[in-house]
């Protein structure tokens, strides 16, 4: 066993709590998977689906026509910043 000086009960106590500290961790994130997985089944059960397993959209067809440019300068009405009324 390696000296650890007038501090090994210190030391060993440390690495003690921290081996059950991590187990616990372990043990609770075992546990909630489980927990979590018996209730996805049960919603599966009862026909409720998760938005993730629905099937893919049919696939849509790509237009070649050219996107209209929208807010062009010759389109836009010019607005006077005071009165709030349009120029032409």
């Amino acid at each position: 066993m390696p000296d650890f000086g007038t501090h090994a009960s210190f030391i060993i106590a440390a690495y003690a709590v921290t081996f059950v500290a991590v187990g616990a961790l372990v043990i609770a994130t075992l546990e909630d998977d489980r927990k979590q997985r018996r209730k996805l089944a049960e919603l599966e059960r009862l026909g409720i689906q998760r938005r993730s397993a629905k099937a893919p959209a049919s696939p849509t067809v790509k237009s070649r026509a050219k996107p209209k440019a929208a807010n062009t300068p010759a389109k836009r009405k010019a607005v006077t910043p005071r009165s709030g009324k349009t120029r032409s």
